[in-house]
């Protein structure tokens, strides 16, 4: 799997990548068919869609990293944290 080979086997950073991935596409998609819709153009929707395909889906990508490393909202993970701090 594409995800395996990028080195990223840590759960956490799997589904944030597959996360990236799916939303990215439900993304350009919708800017694609905007700037068609805005411009009349249809070529002119797939180029801007194209361009932020890539630079939106890692912006997401390290948004949710910063997310999930602020553990906000997520008291369940920082008393697994604890116990396994305190097994070591």
């Amino acid at each position: 799997m594409l995800i395996e080979k990028l080195g990223l086997r840590h759960p956490s950073v799997r589904l944030h990548a597959l996360k990236s991935i799916t939303w990215r596409i439900i993304g350009t998609i919708d800017t694609m068919m905007l700037a068609w819709i805005v411009t009349g153009n249809p070529v002119t929707g797939f180029k801007i869609g194209g361009l932020e395909l890539g630079t939106k889906m890692v912006l997401y990508f390290f948004h949710e990293r910063v997310w999930y490393k602020v553990n906000y909202g997520l008291p369940y993970r920082k008393e697994v944290k604890k116990s396994e701090s305190t097994e070591a």
